[in-house]
């Protein structure tokens, strides 16, 4: 079982859009609506619909370093949350939003649905779709099961040495923390691909898919990141993304209507419904910045290509 990295964002984003077609949200309703602590420190007008499409201005509750360490506790990331101030004014600009982005929509999650986000994404999702190895927080039991980050650069050796911890895998991360095998983690693309069903159970209907690969930002520069990324409501789109000075994750072949997303370039999930295509990449290595990206690039151009 592969630790996806960001490529854990969809889950949690999907369960927040279905949670919104069953009528027990709005996306337009202020996050603080239903989590009245996060309004503090002039984040009261933040909707949900901007963090779905990283524009909330939070992409970071305090430095990446306090955000990672944070995260290893519930509690304590939501409270790290909950007193962070907006860099950016709500709907202003994209910047990704790294860590917070789980913890705000995992604790939405929580208070909407009235159980934590695993269990809700376990019932809701992960079950009726026969995802049998996928999980929010790897259970002690199956640590065997799990594979090691390994990493080449320095900078990154303590990143590997902190996620290849029990406790690591065993945080509730909805942003990066899911632990699951390619063929789950492709199973998962293919109900989205066949219009939010699989053999034969509905999780979502089409509409919540077409609503959550929405584009919500076309030519414009991640802040955070500093690349354009076309994002949606919940995913990062495939196409073409001018004045781009890196490859983009789905490769330069991949059509507009792509949507997926990477995960700290050692993983990526992307469907494209125009090629009644999906393709699902697993790896344990964390290579140099540039280096992994254009290698997660060319093997997408590489699929792309061969079955066109």
């Amino acid at each position: 079982m592969f630790w996806i990295f960001s490529a854990s964002k969809p889950f949690v984003a999907l369960l927040v859009h279905q949670l919104a077609e069953r009528g027990a949200l709005n996306l337009d309703d202020a996050v603080a609506a239903y989590w009245p602590r996060f309004g503090r420190h002039g984040k009261d007008r933040i909707t949900i619909r901007q963090v779905l499409q990283h524009r909330a201005g939070v992409p970071l509750a305090g430095s990446m370093l306090g955000d990672a360490l944070a995260m290893m506790s519930w509690e304590r990331a939501v409270r790290h949350v909950e007193r962070a101030r907006p860099r950016w004014p709500p709907g202003q600009v994209p910047a990704y939003h790294v860590i917070t982005y789980g913890v705000i929509l995992g604790e939405l999650v929580r208070r909407v649905a009235g159980v934590p986000v695993p269990d809700a994404l376990t019932a809701a999702l992960l079950r009726p779709l026969g995802l049998h190895d996928t999980y929010l927080g790897l259970p002690d039991h199956l640590w065997h099961r799990h594979v090691p980050v390994r990493a080449t650069a320095p900078v990154d050796q303590i990143i590997r040495i902190g996620l290849n911890r029990p406790a690591a895998r065993r945080a509730v991360v909805p942003a990066a923390g899911i632990s699951t095998t390619a063929r789950d983690l492709a199973r998962f693309y293919q109900a989205l691909l066949q219009d939010g069903e699989l053999d034969g159970v509905r999780v979502v209907d089409p509409a919540t898919i077409a609503q959550a690969t929405l584009p919500s930002s076309e030519g414009e520069t991640d802040r955070l990141l500093d690349l354009p990324i076309r994002w949606s409501q919940g995913f990062q789109l495939g196409g073409p993304r001018p004045g781009a000075r890196r490859s983009p994750p789905m490769g330069r072949l991949s059509s507009p209507r792509t949507f997926g997303h990477n995960g700290s370039n050692c993983c990526i999930a992307w469907t494209d419904p125009s090629q009644r295509l999906l393709f699902a990449y697993l790896t344990a290595l964390l290579p140099p910045r540039h280096e992994g990206a254009d290698h997660i690039n060319s093997v997408s151009d590489a699929t792309n290509a061969a079955c066109r």
